[in-house]
């Protein structure tokens, strides 16, 4: 059957009056009478009593007529969604995060693109790396943001560098460990640890933390941050945290002596697809923005009252952060519009 098919059959059985039906689908009534006899073929018999004085629908037109009105309700949003999407007035966005990366360090580019496009739908989707990759190329994910730990990625994956993020040791804040500058080797081997599972927070930080044989003592583990983070604060241990991610007000961050563990985030993106207005203006800004305006670190308790100032509380994005590029320059909407397509390969 076909759509204007069912439109006709519609205003027949709203008006019961083929005139009245022809006028109000501005066709002649041949043409609808015609349609809905078609329709009544292929739906293997007829929908109307045809009467001089009084026409009616027949059993199977009832049985039908709930059906072929949400079909058509349903192929009617549809096409009111496709004129708003090529008017730009809805701009989805899928987005896959790695399952060990804060969602916080894309909240500034989401909210600039945001500012020129209204109609922007955010969907964020919380995923391994490799499952992110598959994501991507079957189509669930426009782009995604996780850890270079994957290591070399597929042809068919376009990714930008953005930037070199460091990792912090979560803790208490009234704990022993929070009256420390900074945690050293020797500390951290002694120290009971809760472990992010994934490929953004796996064995090799281990490895690069302690010396060779050393083994770290892990009591706890889990696959979200957020959820983690409350081990922390009930006193079940440390945890290596992303410097860019917010935590609760219980807990604060101390660096690492010679920060000896950081990752590189990046954006990945199918090479040689056609750009969606939202992912293009995702790419434009992540490519501009300043990465390297950081989160500050707590100071230990000596440096609090040696400083007269008081500090931003750890890891919340300043005003600053979540409307500035870190030179100055405001973004436009006239700079984001999609022109923009990269070659292969790795744009650091």
């Amino acid at each position: 059957m076909e759509l204007h098919q069912v439109r006709y059959f519609l205003a027949l059985a709203r008006s019961l009056n083929f005139t009245r039906a022809a006028e109000q689908c501005n066709v002649t009534q041949s043409a609808l009478t015609k349609a809905v006899q078609k329709l009544e073929q292929e739906l293997g018999g007829g929908l109307i009593h045809r009467e001089r004085q009084l026409t009616q629908l027949t059993d199977l037109g009832k049985l039908v007529l709930p059906m072929l009105e949400r079909a058509y309700a349903a192929a009617e949003s549809a096409r009111t969604s496709a004129e708003e999407f090529q008017r730009k007035e809805i701009a989805p966005l899928k987005i896959a995060i790695g399952s060990c990366v804060s969602a916080a360090i894309i909240e500034s580019p989401l909210a600039e693109i945001a500012r020129f496009m209204p109609g922007l739908q955010v969907e964020l989707i919380e995923a391994e790396t490799q499952d992110a990759v598959e994501m991507l190329l079957n189509g669930d994910a426009n782009a995604a943001i996780a850890g270079d730990e994957l290591g070399e990625l597929p042809v068919r994956i376009d990714h930008w560098r953005l930037f070199r993020e460091r990792f912090l040791v979560l803790m208490q804040r009234d704990s022993d460990y929070a009256e420390l500058a900074a945690m050293p080797a020797d500390v951290l081997e002694k120290a009971v640890w809760i472990e992010c599972i994934g490929s953004e927070g796996g064995s090799h930080l281990w490895r690069n933390l302690f010396p060779a044989g050393a083994e770290p003592k892990i009591g706890h583990r889990g696959r979200q941050l957020g959820h983690l983070q409350h081990l922390v604060s009930a006193g079940f241990g440390l945890m290596l945290w992303p410097e860019h991610a917010p935590h609760i007000p219980s807990l604060v961050t101390r660096p690492i002596v010679g920060d000896l563990l950081a990752r590189d985030i990046r954006l990945l993106v199918v090479a040689g697809r056609r750009y969606s207005p939202a992912l293009e203006a995702l790419i434009k800004i992540a490519r501009v923005h300043d990465w390297r305006a950081g989160y500050p670190v707590q100071p230990a308790p000596a440096a609090l009252e040696e400083s007269s100032a008081r500090r931003a509380p750890p890891c919340r994005p300043t005003r600053r952060h979540l409307n500035d590029n870190g030179s100055g320059v405001a973004f436009s909407a006239a700079r984001l519009r999609p022109t923009f397509r990269p070659a292969k390969g790795d744009r650091s």
